[in-house]
This record gives C-alpha cells, structure tokens and sequence, in this order.
C-alpha cells in the first residue's frame, strides 16, 4: 500500500510540473486583424497635424517574412512617441506572427527610410 501512495503522489507532482504553452501564438492571426490594427495606427498618426517649426519624422512599420520593416510610416513630431512606439511594436509583433503562421514568403527586398519628409499642408510628406 506505501508503494502505491508513493507512485500516486509522485505522478501528481510530475503533472503539477508538466510544461503549459501560455503563448498566444497557438491563436491564429487574420489579415482582417492586422488590418483593424494598422489603421488604429494610421487614425491615431492622422488625428495630429504638423508644422514647419514641429517637424516631422517616421517609424519602421510591419514584418517582412525575410525580417525588417515592410514601410516606413511618417509622422508629426507633436503625437506622443511612447504610445506610437507601442502600438507599432504589437503590430511588428503580430504581423511576424502572422507571417509565421501563413508561412508567407516576400521579395527579401529591404525598404530603405525616407531621405527627406516635410510638412506639407499640415500633412507629414515624404519627399524623394
């Protein structure tokens, strides 16, 4: 009887130990999502106009299946950078994990940043 306690307290401690996947990337990402996210993004960066003495500047955006940015996103320097940062960041991330998911294949093309942005009407530009 001690053999059989001792086997059955043993399995319950090597079960309490068992490995659990807590990622999230077992949920599958659409394209319907990254689209809702990305223009979250692009609403957010439009609800802020810029001016000559403002500025502008722009932000790497997306995930290539090959790795770096798929564009580049410009910007007025009056949004709060934390909170663009952040969303960005989720969005890189889950489109990676989409890409991942998809097993997407792309060009491995690397876009380069912009060489010059200005504001133009109160719109950040990107100037080639």
């Amino acid at each position: 009887m001690k053999w059989f306690f001792k086997i059955l307290v043993l399995s319950i401690l090597l079960q309490s130990f068992q490995c659990t996947d807590t990622n999230d990337s077992s949920e599958n990402i659409t394209s319907a999502q990254l689209e809702t996210k990305k223009l979250e993004i692009q609403n957010y960066i439009n609800s802020f106009s810029c001016s000559e003495s403002g500025g502008c500047n722009y932000i790497a955006f997306g995930s290539k299946p090959c790795g770096g940015p798929r564009t580049y996103l410009v910007f007025s320097n009056s949004v709060n950078l934390n909170h663009l940062q952040d969303l960005v960041t989720k969005y890189n991330e889950i489109d990676n994990l989409h890409n991942i998911q998809t097993n997407a294949i792309s060009d491995c093309s690397v876009p380069l940043p912009p060489n010059e942005i200005r504001c133009v009407n109160g719109i950040c530009t990107i100037i080639n």
